[in-house]
């Protein structure tokens, strides 16, 4: 259960990112590379400033890893208002960029010459970590998440904002009737995902792996997006499908170890989840009527 928990941590915070811009029907696919902006934001502060104290360091931390996600959101969103180019295009292409500047600064400049080889930065002050809950191995990631996805869903549910967010969804062409601020909202839902999915690569730089490391690009922002669409951009759906997500992972895992299962077939099985999501919402909204 501890493991399904850490692991349900990102793609919690990622799917949150990724509904929110499924709802203003914006189709960011980028929240893989925001989440390797926001962990390479995070190192370059614990890096930077290893002697200030934890109650400083760790909100610098996750306000520059938030910051560098929601840049690295901001792109695609300035480049479809302005140029009418096409967001998964553009997000898709970004997350290759973000996971590769992770990886140059990786293997280059932020490598720790003690690691024998192995590319890892230096790890984190003690004031850079994340704490432990108690006695177990959760950390205080886990009610940060609660606290964002509550925040979220009342703010949709009771705001104004939110209203006009899912009035803007249901079509572009009544939002601009009505003067709704549509290319504010395709910014503002932009770069708060793109923050979401930078914090989440804080959280498990700094409180799962330490340092940062290749090897926390795992394809939580891909997965994230399957989370988004089982729980119908329900905030608070959300937390029960990442955790039913983060539990398939772990089982794919043991059965790496026990029986020498490929590890692409979680991917297949995720894979097959979304299409049945997908198919199941066209049955939802059609229905076939045969005609003689």
């Amino acid at each position: 259960v501890e493991d399904c928990l850490l692991k349900s941590v990102p793609i919690f915070l990622c799917a949150l990112g990724v509904a929110l811009t499924f709802r203003l029907q914006i189709w960011n696919l980028g929240a893989e590379g925001q989440f390797a902006l926001g962990a390479l934001g995070a190192a370059w502060v614990a890096l930077r400033f290893p002697s200030l104290p934890s109650y400083t360091l760790l909100p610098a931390m996750g306000l520059m890893a938030s910051l560098t996600g929601g840049l690295w959101g901001l792109i695609p969103a300035i480049l479809k208002l302005r140029l009418r180019t096409n967001e998964i295009i553009v997000t898709l292409m970004l997350n290759y960029i973000g996971i590769l500047l992770l990886e140059y600064k990786v293997y280059g400049s932020w490598k720790d010459p003690s690691s024998f080889g192995f590319p890892m930065t230096p790890e984190f002050p003690a004031g850079g970590i994340v704490g432990l809950i108690g006695a177990t191995r959760l950390h205080w990631g886990i009610a940060l998440c609660i606290a964002v996805g509550l925040v979220m869903a009342v703010t949709l549910r009771c705001s104004r904002a939110g209203y006009e967010l899912r009035a803007s969804g249901e079509s572009v062409r009544v939002a601009r009737y009505a003067r709704l601020p549509y290319a504010r909202m395709v910014v503002a839902v932009m770069i708060v995902g793109g923050a979401l999915a930078g914090l989440a690569g804080f959280l498990e730089a700094s409180a799962t792996t330490h340092r940062l490391q290749p090897s926390i690009m795992t394809g939580y922002g891909y997965t994230a997006i399957v989370v988004a669409w089982l729980a119908r951009l329900n905030p608070l759906s959300i937390g029960v499908a990442s955790f039913l997500l983060a539990g398939l992972r772990v089982g794919v895992e043991n059965l790496q170890l026990d029986l020498q299962v490929p590890a692409s077939f979680g991917q297949i099985i995720e894979g097959l989840v979304l299409l049945t999501v997908l198919a199941g919402g066209m049955l939802r909204d059609y229905k076939i009527i045969l005609r003689k």
